[in-house]
């Protein structure tokens, strides 16, 4: 997700369409700015990653989900 706005350890963060508020609290000895991109699971930040890697791993997902909706299996 990328960082949207930062409120100490609260970042408000947006994916394909999609705001939630996401804690920093996890990553707080790293430094964050808006537009840096950050792994969320279950509302926290496990890690911050760059903008390259935040769009080869949408790439992958949204793969995974074009063959979950046609049956066609990825190589």
């Amino acid at each position: 997700m990328q960082i949207k706005r930062i409120d100490g350890f609260t970042a408000t963060c947006e994916a394909k369409g999609v705001t939630r508020d996401v804690s920093l609290f996890m990553l707080q000895h790293e430094t964050f700015a808006e537009n840096d991109f950050v792994v969320v699971h279950l509302g926290y930040a496990i890690q911050k990653v760059g903008a390259d890697e935040a769009a080869a791993a949408w790439e992958v997902y949204d793969e995974m989900l074009a063959a979950s909706t046609t049956g066609t299996p990825t190589s």
